[in-house]
C-alpha cells in the first residue's frame, strides 16, 4: 500500500511517502522554495517523495492530510462568540483565510495536486487525522518500542494542545488531553513574543538564552512566583490553567498584551536586535525552568496512568532539548523515543503511518528484524538491548530527502565555474580532518538530507570545537546571528561518555547533557554579576566552543549505522587530534532554511566567510573560487 502524508497551510508544509509501512521518503516544502518555514502546499515536497519512491500519484493508494480543519474552524468560531465584541479585528483577519483555505481544503488539495500535472486525482482516498494523533503516530510508530507512553505537546492543534496516549502494537489510544486556550507551548510562546523573539521559530533562541540567567538568583525566583501566581496554574498531573485576562492570542493579532507584562515583570517588550538585559536573561531563564517542571509532571502523570517503561515523545514542545534532558535524567522510563521532526512538518510522516495501521491495519513488523551493522564504533549487543531506541528505530537516521550524484554536482557546479579537488574515500576524510584541524570552518554535504530541523551531518557546517574564538566566529561570520547562541557537538558514541554526562546515545541531537566535570574550567570569581558579553567570553572547558554558559551540549552522539561518512571523519580527526568531536551546526544562514541542493550550498558557502566546502568527495577551497558577487540579502527571521 502507498500513502501519500500532507502537512500545509500554518507553517512547516511537509511531504511523506510510505510504501507497506515503511518510510521512503519524506521532506519540508521551506528546502526546495528556499522560504524559510514555508507554509504553502508543499507541491516540490510532495514531487520529491514520489519521484524518490519511484511511483506516480496514480500509483498511491491515499492521501492524507494531518488534521481536521473543520474541528479547528470550529474552535475558532467558538473562540470568537465567547469574547465577542473583543478580538473582532482578529476575527475580520483570520475568517477570510479560513473560508478560503480551510472550509475548501479537500478541494484545494486537489486543484492543487491537478495544477503539477497530475490526473485522475479525484480517484484517491483523502482522510483527515486529529493533528495530535498525527503527532502521536510520527513518534510511536517509528520507534522500537512494542508498548509505550506517548506525550504529544504543543501550542495547539485543533482543540487539544497536550495529549497522553497509549501505544500498543498498531493501536494508539488516546488517555487524556488538555484543550485550548490552555497550552504549555502557547505560554511559552507568550515569552519568546516578550523577549523580542519570532514565535514559531524563536523559541529555541529563548532555550539558547535562558541559561544567561542566575540560576536560584532572587530575580529568577521572583520570576517563577510571578508566572505561578498570576499567569499560570499548574496542577500535580502537569495540566495547567492559563489566566487569560494575561493573553491577547484568543483575541488579538499578538501573544500578549505588552503594556499589562510591563507591569508585571518590570520592564517593557525587547525589541527585535535590543541589547539583551540580566533581567531579561533572567527571565528566560525562568520560563524555561518552568517549563522543565510542567514537562515533567505530565511525563510522571503518562507512566502513572500507562503503566509504561517506555516513553514516545513529539509536538513543538519535544523539540525543547534542555527539557528532554532533564526528562531523561528523571529516568522516569527506562528509555524514551523522540520523534526527530517532532513539529508541524513530522505531522505529513505521522498522518501517514496513522492511516496505515489505524485505517488498514497494517502489521508492525518484528523490532528484532532490523540489521545493524558492525562496523568500527558499532554499538555493542549489550548496549543495543540497553538502548533499543538506537537499535531499532525506523526513521534511517532521519536520512530522508534529497541525495545528489557526482554528476549532478559537477553539473550544478558548471554555472559558477566552482574549482575543486576530487578525492577518494578514505583520503577524503583525512583531507577535510587536516583542514579543520588548522582551523578552517567547512560545509559539509554528504547523502540524503535531514527530515526535521536539525543538521546530523548530512549538511552541516563543521569545525574545531577545541578553538575559543569559534562560537564568535561561527555566529558572526558566518551565520549571522546573535552571538549568545550555542553550538551543538557531534561526538563518536564510544567517546561521548567520557566528554558528557550522558547514559543514553542521542542520534538525534534532542538531549542537552553537561560536560564532564573533568573536562571544565573553573569559573572566574564573580562570573554570575558580569554582562552577558563577559560570560561569552569566558572559555569554560578544553572545548570552549560547544560548551554553553552553564556547562551544557546539545549532544549529537554518531553512529557509523546511522552515517557511515560522517562517523569517518570524526574518526579521522581524532587519529589527527585526539579528539572524536566536531561543531556541528546546519548548513545556513540566519534567515534561510538548511541547503538542500549542491547549487545552496556553493552559494551559502560564498556567500559566507566559509573556508571549504565538501560537496561529496568534492573539496572547494575558497581561496581557489572565482570572483563572487552576493546573490541575496540575508532577512531577518
Amino acid at each position: 500500500m502507498n500513502i501519500l502524508g500532507i502537512s500545509a497551510f500554518y507553517h512547516d508544509s511537509a511531504a511523506a511517502f510510505l510504501e507497506d509501512g515503511t518510510i521512503i521518503a519524506a521532506a519540508q516544502e521551506e528546502r526546495f522554495t528556499r522560504k524559510k518555514q514555508d507554509a504553502g502546499f508543499p507541491s516540490n515536497a510532495i514531487q520529491y517523495v514520489l519521484d524518490e519512491s519511484g511511483y506516480s500519484l496514480q500509483q498511491v493508494d491515499v492521501i492524507i492530510f494531518y488534521d481536521k480543519p473543520f474541528l479547528k474552524l470550529e474552535r475558532l468560531l467558538e473562540s470568537y462568540l465567547s469574547y465577542a465584541p473583543r478580538g473582532i479585528r482578529s476575527f475580520i483577519t483570520a475568517m477570510p483565510v479560513w473560508l478560503k483555505e480551510k472550509m475548501f481544503l479537500k478541494r484545494m488539495i486537489r486543484q492543487s495536486l491537478t495544477e503539477m500535472g497530475f490526473e485522475g486525482v479525484k480517484k484517491i482516498p483523502l482522510l483527515f487525522p486529529e493533528h495530535h494523533l498525527s503527532h502521536a503516530a510520527s513518534a510511536f510508530y517509528p520507534s522500537p518500542f512494542e508498548e509505550a507512553a506517548i506525550l504529544t505537546i504543543d501550542g495547539v492543534g485543533e482543540w487539544a494542545t497536550t495529549t497522553i496516549s497509549k501505544g500498543s502494537g498498531t493501536q494508539i489510544t488516546l488517555i487524556k488531553e488538555l484543550n485550548f486556550p490552555h497550552s504549555l507551548g502557547l505560554l511559552y510562546s507568550a515569552f519568546t513574543y516578550f523577549l523580542g523573539f519570532k514565535v514559531n521559530s524563536g523559541e529555541y533562541k529563548l532555550m539558547g538564552l535562558a541559561p544567561y540567567g542566575v540560576p536560584g538568583s532572587s530575580r529568577v525566583k521572583k520570576f517563577k512566583e510571578i508566572i505561578y501566581t498570576q499567569l499560570v496554574k499548574v496542577y500535580e498531573d502537569g495540566s495547567l490553567w492559563l489566566n487569560e485576562s494575561y493573553f491577547s492570542y484568543t483575541t488579538g493579532l499578538r501573544m500578549v498584551p505588552d503594556k499589562k507584562w510591563k507591569t508585571l515583570f518590570g520592564f517593557p517588550r525587547r525589541q527585535d536586535e535590543g541589547n539583551i538585559s540580566p533581567e531579561q536573561a533572567d527571565l528566560a531563564l525562568a520560563i524555561q525552568e518552568i517549563t522543565q517542571e510542567v514537562v515533567i509532571k505530565m511525563a510522571q502523570h503518562a507512566q502513572k496512568v500507562t503503566g509504561s517503561d517506555y516513553l514516545c515523545m513529539a509536538g513543538g514542545v519535544a523539540l525543547n532539548c534542555v527539557a528532554n534532558g532533564q526528562l531523561q535524567y528523571e529516568n522516569i522510563f527506562r528509555d524514551i523515543y523522540i520523534q526527530p521532526a517532532a513539529g508541524d512538518a513530522g505531522g505529513a510522516l505521522g498522518a501517514a503511518l496513522a492511516a496505515y495501521y489505524l485505517n488498514f491495519e497494517g502489521k508492525r513488523r518484528s523490532k528484532k528484524e532490523s540489521v545493524i551493522s558492525r562496523a568500527p564504533g558499532s554499538m555493542s549487543e549489550s548496549e543495543l538491548v540497553a538502548f533499543p531506541s538506537l537499535a531499532m528505530d525506523e526513521m534511517k537516521g532521519s536520512y530522508l530527502g534529497p541525495s545528489y550524484s557526482k554528476e549532478a554536482i559537477r553539473k550544478a557546479l558548471k554555472p559558477y565555474a566552482g574549482v575543486y579537488t576530487k578525492y577518494t574515500r578514505p583520503d577524503l576524510f583525512e583531507a577535510v580532518a587536516e583542514h579543520i584541524k588548522e582551523g578552517a570552518v567547512v560545509g559539509w554535504f554528504q547523502g540524503r538530507m535531514e527530515f526535521g530541523p536539525r543538521a546530523l551531518g548530512a549538511r552541516s557546517i563543521i569545525a574545531d570545537p577545541r578553538r575559543s574564538d569559534m562560537q564568535i566566529k561561527l555566529n558572526l561570520k558566518i551565520k549571522y546571528r546573535e552571538s549568545f547562541r550555542p553550538f551543538a557537538p557531534s561526538v563518536l558514541w564510544e567517546d561521548a561518555q567520557e566528554y558528557f554526562a550522558l547514559k543514553h546515545p542521542s542520534p538525534y541531537m534532542l538531549q542537552v547533557y553537561p560536560v564532564s566535570k573533568e573536562h571544565r574550567n573553573e569559573l572566574p570569581s564573580g562570573f554570575d554579576s558580569f554582562g552577558l558579553r563577559d560570560k561569552l567570553g569566558v572559555i569554560r572547558s578544553d572545548v570552549p566552543a560547544i560548551t554553553h554558559i552553564d556547562f551544557s551540549a546539545r549532544v549529537q552522539t554518531v553512529h557509523p549505522e546511522f552515517n557511515a561518512d560522517y562517523a569517518s571523519l570524526l574518526r579521522a580527526f581524532k587519529n589527527k587530534t585526539g579528539l572524536g568531536m566536531l561543531i556541528n551546526t546546519s548548513f545556513n544562514v540566519r534567515g534561510e532554511p538548511i541547503v538542500c541542493s549542491p547549487a545552496d550550498a556553493y552559494e551559502c558557502f560564498m556567500n559566507t566567510e566559509m573556508d571549504v566546502l565538501v560537496l561529496d568527495e568534492y573539496v572547494l577551497l575558497k581561496s581557489m573560487q572565482p570572483k563572487w558577487v552576493k546573490k541575496r540579502i540575508f532577512e531577518k527571521d
